[in-house]
């Protein structure tokens, strides 16, 4: 009798658990440990923030999961995915065929478009030809880099490759460099501070190429995670339909009408 009930006892536990337990493991989402703005960077209390942050806190919200944020350098972030330090690549990396060769995505979550700034001239000519012995830089292991290598490099400009973001922008500022190509949102981002106002312009949009630049931002996964894949996109959709990616961009004013998010998915 007091072996079944025992026995009893421990069968009701297990179901409480089974019961209380998560639908899915915590989820360790990975950010690019530079600062990005306005898409991920940190405050001047360490947190970090942005579009992109917001976006993560709302989509683990919406899965009713404790996510958590993991700094990684970008050069390492597909390593530290393929290798389960994190879960998810989370930090504005664009959906390649070439990448697709190593790991999956979600589905898109922004998209906007690559530009090229450089010195205050008022030259706004960026054919390959006529940047044919300048130099441009760029973050390295990034299709922007891939883009000017093939395009630019190709037509005889020297194409600088940079750890971060800011470590390019901060020498095309100093003059070391004549032109930067990035994405959109970032750069204009760039151009309104005060260092970005004094030194530089936008000089325009590079031709497209899909096969490089991509078809939009999304999260980064294990091919084999397709439990994880499911759950992100069904997150992604519901605030899609909810609106939450207009009220998240309506936070930063300079990103309004300059991305493309999903909508009613």
């Amino acid at each position: 009798m007091k072996l079944t009930r025992r026995f009893a006892l421990a069968a009701a536990a297990a179901a409480m658990m089974a019961t209380a337990a998560p639908a899915m493991a915590d989820l360790k989402f990975g950010v690019a440990a530079e600062p990005y703005p306005p898409f991920s960077s940190k405050d001047a209390s360490g947190t970090w923030v942005g579009w992109e942050i917001d976006l993560m806190n709302a989509v683990c919200a919406q899965m009713n999961e404790k996510c958590e944020l993991v700094e990684v350098a970008w050069d390492g972030i597909i390593p530290a995915l393929t290798s389960k330090q994190i879960d998810v690549i989370w930090s504005s990396m664009s959906i390649t065929a070439k990448r697709k060769e190593t790991i999956d995505f979600t589905n898109m979550y922004y998209n906007t478009p690559t530009v090229l700034i450089g010195a205050k001239t008022g030259d706004l000519d960026i054919t390959p030809a006529k940047l044919k012995g300048k130099v441009i830089g760029v973050q390295v292991s990034t299709i922007h880099e891939a883009y000017l290598q093939k395009y630019y490099g190709s037509a005889g400009a020297e194409i600088k490759t940079y750890a971060t973001q800011d470590e390019a922008n901060n020498d095309l500022a100093a003059g070391r460099l004549d032109y930067v190509q990035a994405d959109g949102s970032a750069l204009d981002a760039f151009l309104k501070t005060e260092q970005g106002t004094a030194c530089c312009e936008l000089k325009g949009q590079v031709a497209d190429d899909p096969e490089i630049l991509g078809e939009g931002v999304g999260g980064g996964l294990r091919k084999e995670d397709t439990a994880i894949k499911e759950k992100l996109n069904a997150a992604i959709a519901e605030l899609a339909k909810s609106g939450k990616f207009e009220e998240i961009t309506a936070k930063y004013p300079d990103l309004v009408g300059k991305m493309i998010t999903p909508k009613g998915m």
